[in-house]
């Protein structure tokens, strides 16, 4: 009996190793992609094929796609891991910065998903899942571009399900909070370092970086997991979220009238520029 086949993107660290991990663990045969593949040996060290990806470049895709397929006769889940975000008010983030979020999070994960479309549709069956975040279906002060290219993905993923719907193929989104890879810590001393002194949002920028921390952040494991939950239901959702926290400030950004979710907003942006 063949292994069933499963493609995870971003697998060098994070959310993208740990799901490469899982499914492997659970019998997969998995071909996990990275632009730094030394921080993928471990993989390699279980038996997981570790192959150089940059999402951003057709022609990466294209070879790892043709690589997966010349020696598999399936491909039955591809996980878009693979992410990038930086922070800023939308006045101050370089347009090319802005571009480099659209490139991994949106166009590298959809050309991918393009790419192994024809194998899924051929067999009529298989999983996508796209990592998105809660930023995918809310909006605030400096996650603009961010939280933009999520809502890209997002809406992107409804479509590709209605598309797919007829061919069997279920297109899942999983929506984390903080995650705990010390991603905020990063994000926010970059921040920090692109904002000019003298900009209108740094006192802004100052006050959002020193109360946000990894501290509540969700581990990399609880996310796989849950992935790994998606892909086993026969019947998946549409969207999934690790915790209680998330699904309630989805709900929040949801059901709340504009102008009332903006006071939140405001509420918070206040208690920062203190």
């Amino acid at each position: 009996m063949n292994k069933k086949v499963a493609i995870v993107t971003g697998a060098s660290s994070g959310i993208g190793k740990a799901t490469a991990i899982h499914l492997n663990k659970v019998g997969y045969t998995v071909f996990a992609g990275s632009r730094r593949i030394e921080q993928m040996r471990d993989l390699e060290e279980i038996g997981i094929q570790i192959l150089k990806l940059d999402v951003t470049d057709e022609k990466s895709n294209q070879d790892f796609v043709d690589f997966v397929r010349s020696t598999s006769s399936s491909i039955d889940v591809i996980v878009n891991s693979a992410g990038y975000g930086s922070l800023g008010a939308i006045e101050d983030v370089p347009l090319q910065e802005a571009r480099n979020q659209f490139d991994v999070n949106v166009f590298g994960a959809m050309n991918l998903t393009q790419l192994i479309l024809p194998i899924m549709r051929k067999q009529k069956s298989g999983k996508i899942i796209n990592v998105s975040s809660v930023g995918g279906q809310i909006y605030s002060p400096l996650g603009g571009w961010y939280y933009a290219s999520k809502h890209a993905l997002e809406t992107l993923s409804d479509t590709l399900r209605n598309e797919l719907k007829p061919f069997g193929i279920d297109v899942i989104i999983i929506e984390p909070g903080g995650t705990d890879t010390g991603w905020q810590k990063v994000a926010n001393e970059t921040m920090k370092k692109s904002t000019p002194n003298n900009s209108a949002y740094r006192k802004l920028v100052e006050g959002f970086a020193a109360i946000s921390s990894d501290n509540y952040a969700t581990s990399p494991d609880k996310i796989a997991s849950l992935i790994l939950k998606s892909i086993k239901v026969k019947k998946p959702k549409t969207r999934y979220q690790p915790s209680f926290q998330e699904t309630m400030i989805i709900l929040a950004a949801r059901k709340l009238p504009y102008k009332l979710f903006d006071r939140v907003i405001e509420g918070q942006m206040k208690s920062m520029m203190k």
